[in-house]
């Protein structure tokens, strides 16, 4: 018994890709891929749910290891809660916050496969490049962020006036560590876009390096006004990681440059203000060919007069 096959049609990331949908198609998808998302994120803040207590004790461990935060029999003491309610909607932003991280996966795919066709393939190459180095280099950021963070907590509550035993609220401490922990995780994503203008020939190696009196001076300015730490301690720290991601970030711009034959330019080794070298080199001049003489032009034909103003329109004109 024979079985016809059945043909397959081109799926829909190629036809995203040559342009063959419609708008309604792309408004469609978008939908679908949504759903899916918002699936994932509702998955994860269902386990976020369970897991928030867990979590919960893994944020106020900062506070727990300072030497006055604890009492006579060793047990960590307890946060001010203000509100009734505060203690449930902080479990449910934790939960939030668990269900995003957890449902990750799934909800960056559907970001990615809505946009990947519309990139060209070397585009997508080294989008994959970028975000695997993206991840890591977030997660590097969180977990330095959580552990000076009872550096910066131990600063700020000696220098107060009223001293390392103050009971801290409950939702301003989640807080403070979350944002510590967020801000330093996205300011270590900032070797990616020096990177990025390198690998896209949009500034040399020579070029990125030229910068690092701004690049130092931004990240100090940037580490002051953004960290949640008023203290010097988190603000120095996040200041000089963010230096020494920028010149490990050159020091990749400059492999990339050798790699790619950069730099090797006719004037790649002149100043801005140094006049080029010249070729003095005459070549000799010599003779053309000979060029014959061309026909005589004939005479034009005569002008025929113009004809009468009376002839040249009608009645209605």
């Amino acid at each position: 018994m024979a079985f016809a096959l059945r043909k397959r049609g081109p799926s829909t990331f190629e036809r995203a890709a040559d342009g063959s949908m419609t708008l309604i198609e792309h408004v469609r998808e978008l939908r679908n891929r949504l759903f899916r998302a918002s699936l994932a994120i509702v998955g994860g803040l269902i386990l976020g749910f369970f897991l928030a207590q867990p979590a919960f004790n893994l944020l106020k461990e900062p506070y727990c290891s300072l030497p006055d935060a604890t009492d006579a029999l060793g047990n960590c003491r307890s946060f001010l809660q203000l509100s009734p309610a505060d203690g449930f909607i902080l479990k449910l932003k934790l939960a939030l916050w668990i269900g995003l991280i957890a449902g990750a996966p799934v909800w960056l795919y559907q970001l990615w496969a809505f946009i990947a066709p519309g990139l060209h393939r070397h585009e997508r190459k080294w989008a994959y490049v970028f975000v695997a180095i993206a991840a890591p280099l977030f997660a590097g950021g969180a977990v330095l962020a959580y552990l000076v963070v009872d550096k910066g907590l131990a600063f700020l509550l000696e220098a107060g006036v009223t001293g390392l035993s103050t009971q801290l609220e409950v939702t301003r401490y989640i807080s403070f560590v979350t944002n510590m922990i967020l801000l330093f995780g996205v300011a270590f994503e900032f070797p990616l876009i020096l990177l990025m203008l390198n690998f896209t020939g949009v500034a040399s190696a020579r070029r990125l390096l030229s910068w690092w009196r701004a690049v130092i001076f931004i990240s100090f300015a940037f580490a002051a006004i953004a960290t949640p730490d008023p203290g010097p301690f988190g603000m120095t720290l996040l200041a000089l990681s963010l230096s020494l991601l920028y010149f490990v970030a050159v020091g990749v711009a400059f492999i990339n440059d050798k790699r790619r034959g950069r730099g090797k330019e006719i004037y790649a080794g002149l100043d801005d203000d140094e006049v080029s070298p010249l070729e003095h080199d005459a070549d000799p001049v010599v003779a053309g060919q000979r060029v014959d003489a061309t026909a005589p032009i004939g005479v034009p034909d005569p002008i025929a007069p113009p004809a009468p103003i009376e002839r040249r329109y009608d009645d209605m004109t």
